[in-house]
């Protein structure tokens, strides 16, 4: 297997990224974006409502819900893409064995393939050259692809392994079972993609409305100026704006729950 390995061409520095565990499931340049839209949020909603940037710290919980719930959405986003290409992998793995490999040079024969694909910085590339780097240290397929599927947190990526290991151990044909994981997996993408087309609009529609209260703001400020000033600098004004503000974000909130359809 190392001779195979070398032969390849692999080398087993780890300089690609890895999935990130599902704790947080985004990379430090994902986290640093959030973060600072997080601050632009609190300084949009501090001029927006109060008139003051002496409101920010009492508006630090709004920007911190925002970053949990972007990194929701953003890591949705990367599950999702790394399911796709999780599916042309092992396609690409089902190919290699009706060529006569095995199993585990199969997996070693695919990432060529995918880095075509994908390129050698995709994420499903980094995963195979995880599964590549295990095999050179004698980790059994079996434990790999159960570790890719904890990293992920995918289901379809959790349920190949838990299949593919009690194939393995029992002698099952893997080949059949490989081919049936992906006509399933391709199932669920094609399902979704339809949903995703039949709510593309519904989401614009959503993101359009998330901003259009501030637009009026804005409008009705500068075309009207201190027609505002009576809702700032005094208690009953910053209540009412208060008010407001929160009754928005749970608009935002329940607006992108209706559109988030999981299959």
């Amino acid at each position: 297997m190392c001779a195979n390995l070398k032969r390849q061409g692999f080398r087993f520095n780890f300089l690609h990224k890895k999935i990130p565990d599902n704790s947080s499931g985004l990379d430090r340049r994902d986290n640093l974006s959030c973060i600072l839209e997080g601050v632009g949020i609190m300084f949009l909603f501090a001029w927006f409502f109060y008139r003051s940037v002496f409101v920010l710290p009492f508006l630090i919980p709004v920007g911190m819900f925002y970053q949990k719930e972007k990194k929701k959405r953003l890591w949705k986003k990367r599950k999702r893409e790394i399911a796709v290409q999780f599916k042309d992998a092992i396609l690409a793995v089902s190919a290699n064995q009706k060529a006569g490999y095995s199993v585990e040079n199969s997996f070693i024969q695919s990432y060529d393939d995918i880095a075509l694909l994908y390129g050698k910085e995709s994420m499903i590339c980094t995963e195979l050259y995880t599964v590549i780097a295990g095999l050179k240290n004698n980790i059994p397929i079996e434990e790999l692809l159960h570790n890719f599927g904890k990293r992920s947190d995918i289901e379809d990526i959790i349920e190949f392994s838990q299949v593919f290991a009690v194939a393995k151990r029992s002698g099952g044909n893997l080949t059949e079972i490989i081919e049936r994981s992906v006509s399933v997996i391709e199932d669920k993408v094609e399902t979704e993609r339809e949903i995703q087309t039949v709510i593309s609009a519904r989401q614009m529609e959503q993101k359009i409305m998330n901003i259009v209260p501030f637009g009026i703001l804005l409008y009705i400020s500068a075309a009207s100026k201190g027609f505002f000033d009576v809702l700032y600098k005094n208690v009953a004004g910053i209540i009412i704006m208060s008010i407001c503000m929160a009754a928005y974000i749970g608009a935002v909130w329940l607006s992108n729950r209706i559109v988030d359809i999981e299959v």
